[in-house]
């Protein structure tokens, strides 16, 4: 039996989902709540019952963005092989849910863009800032494992903080140009990832076959 806590979890979902293709597609600035609503099927009562603004909902997509990326990408970090291995799972699984997720990467980067907007109340800049903590909280979990590839010797002995940032700028600039087409399937994503993975990384790798 589906519970009423269920239900309202699917609805946020959808309302989500909805949002995050609209932010990428119109912009924040020019996205309504009825354009939500509209691409929800639903009436815009039914996104202020869950949502106190446009901009709380633009939040809530931002949160489910950092949480869905980090849920793909932080278990690799602790698995096995060496740093470049294990940096190469983590941009693969980045990548791929980039493709994915899109929508909800380009909300995300619209967030951090938009973090010094003086257009913004006082209480929007705050909450903003905290969910900008959450993904430099993310970008320090790339500096570790980086950081720990430059020790074992499966990295080159490069600036640890200017690589990580290099790497995920250049991760996250697939958002600028990919977009899913309609018979791509499953597997024409994958490689693309990899291939994207395969440059980006190549440039820090030490010379010769990863060390085991």
């Amino acid at each position: 039996m589906t519970t009423s806590s269920e239900v309202d979890s699917g609805v946020k979902g959808r309302i989500l989902d909805a949002a995050a293709e609209a932010f990428m597609q119109r912009g924040f600035g020019s996205t309504t709540i009825d354009d939500i609503a509209d691409d929800v099927g639903a009436t815009k009562g039914l996104i202020y019952y869950h949502f106190r603004s446009k901009f709380d909902v633009f939040l809530a997509v931002y949160e489910e963005g950092m949480r869905r990326v980090r849920d793909h990408v932080e278990p690799h970090a602790s698995g096995e092989g060496n740093g470049r291995q294990r940096l190469v799972a983590m941009s693969l699984a980045h990548v791929l849910n980039l493709m994915r997720d899109i929508a909800y990467h380009n909300v995300v980067h619209q967030g951090v863009r938009a973090k010094e907007s003086t257009e913004l109340k006082i209480r929007q800049r705050d909450a903003l800032a905290s969910l900008n903590e959450l993904r430099r909280d993310y970008e320090r979990l790339f500096h570790r494992v980086l950081a720990e590839g430059i020790e074992d010797g499966s990295v080159r002995d490069v600036d640890a903080a200017l690589a990580t940032r290099t790497l995920l700028s250049s991760l996250n600039a697939v958002d600028m140009w990919y977009r899913r087409v309609d018979d791509q399937s499953d597997e024409d994503i994958q490689h693309l990832a990899r291939q994207v993975v395969d440059v980006l990384i190549g440039g820090i790798a030490a010379p010769g076959p990863a060390p085991a």
